[in-house]
């Protein structure tokens, strides 16, 4: 009998182990269990309120269009002899150096009969469009200037059209038109 107490207080004494055994493991797999949940939901909620929008090539264009500077170019309008300059401010003088020479030559051409000595500055606002197209803008000419040259305007006129053919100006790849002011000096004795 002495050995059956003897099972009995052994099976007595593990029994409070086993039930802490038992307890444990059951709160371990609770909070696995909790924290898994918690995991699954957390990335339930962030992954679902993610919208994509799709923007049309126009709106890009167009949201792309108002930051840009318009009154700045890439490349100015340049003739065969400026295609080579690469820095923007030695391609703009060379254009402008260019259409000087050739207006120049053509007014010296004309053979003007004046009264009394010239030695006035016009200015000439000449446009190049997107095409490559020079255009006089508009002309600022002294109104004694005009009196003694009334041809001046023509011959303004006609070197514009004589000049060689120009690239236009470009803004990130695509012509744009630019507007240049150009002084003129006339001399004439």
């Amino acid at each position: 009998m002495k050995k059956a107490l003897l099972d009995n207080r052994d099976l007595n004494a593990l029994k409070p182990v086993s039930r802490f055994k038992s307890y444990f493991f059951h709160n371990c797999l609770l909070v696995l269990f909790r924290r898994g949940l918690f995991v699954i939901a957390l990335l339930l909620i962030s992954s679902c309120n993610f919208e994509t929008k799709k923007i049309s090539s126009e709106e890009v264009l167009e949201l792309e269009s108002q930051t840009l500077n318009w009154k700045e170019v890439d490349e100015y309008p340049a003739f065969e002899d400026c295609q080579d300059e690469t820095e923007l401010l030695a391609a703009r003088e060379c254009f402008e150096r260019e259409v000087a020479e050739n207006i120049y030559a053509y007014l010296s051409k004309q053979q003007p009969v004046v009264t009394e000595s010239i030695d006035d500055t016009l200015y000439l606002y000449l446009e190049i469009n997107s095409a490559g197209r020079p255009e006089i803008d508009s002309v600022k000419i002294d109104s004694t200037l005009n009196n003694q040259l009334p041809e001046l305007r023509m011959w303004l006129d006609q070197s514009i059209d004589s000049l060689p053919k120009i690239y236009p100006a470009s803004k990130r790849g695509v012509p744009v038109s630019t507007v240049f002011k150009m002084p003129i000096v006339i001399k004439a004795e």
